[in-house]
């Protein structure tokens, strides 16, 4: 007897049955160790991409499609851009401090890249713009650099990593949310998993 086979169906997602979470913020001092780093490795395209992730808490697939001029006024960086969200169609603002913008002007410069041209194009033939997965890949080996575990961390770590410091300085949830670009605050609350920390703070900060 024969069975017919529906080999068409959906698999299971990766990860059904199993327990997922965020993925964990950069520290500070790992902020810095891989800066320093990839100074060393004179890795001019990683630095500039390393600090603007940082700087734009912009989602991977925003990130990849950044061109010279979302970040650049003429021959300048600017010191502030806005750029439309893919996922939300919702413009967001950032900041560019001034190391970023040292780096992102270096690259621009060695890598002779004109206004319309995207800052980090794809090194694979065929496709315009580096794809979320080479990003990942990138970010991994980021994390390498300061020897901790890469299955912690992924590019989301990047763009929740200021707005993890930005709340525990100023515990502003509106600020963050502006910052991130979220169109509900419900949903920094979730990002940022503040409830249980802040929850997990008072606990440690009770006797009883």
């Amino acid at each position: 007897m024969f069975y017919l086979v529906d080999d068409t169906a959906a698999a299971p997602p990766w990860n059904k049955g199993k327990l997922s979470g965020q993925k964990r913020p950069v520290e500070l001092n790992e902020i810095w160790t891989i800066r320093v780093r990839l100074q060393m490795a004179g890795d001019v395209r990683g630095l500039a991409m390393f600090n603007l992730a940082i700087d734009s808490k912009l989602r991977a697939c925003d990130l990849v499609k950044l061109r010279v001029t979302d970040v650049t006024h003429g021959s300048t960086v600017m010191r502030r851009a806005t750029v439309m969200q893919q996922k939300t169609h919702q413009r967001v603002q950032f900041e560019i401090t001034a190391d970023t913008r040292e780096a992102v002007a270096s690259w621009i410069d060695k890598a002779n890249l004109r206004p319309l041209d995207l800052l980090f194009a794809s090194r694979v033939r065929g496709s315009p713009h580096m794809s979320t997965r080479q990003y990942a890949r990138i970010v991994h080996s980021w994390i390498d650099l300061v020897g901790l575990d890469a299955s912690d961390y992924g590019t989301l770590s990047l763009r929740r990593t200021k707005a993890s410091l930005i709340y525990k300085r100023t515990k502003s949830l509106r600020a963050v949310q502006l910052l991130l670009g979220h169109t509900k605050l419900e949903n920094t609350v979730r990002y940022l998993g503040v409830e249980v920390d802040d929850a997990l703070e008072l606990a440690e900060e009770t006797e009883v």
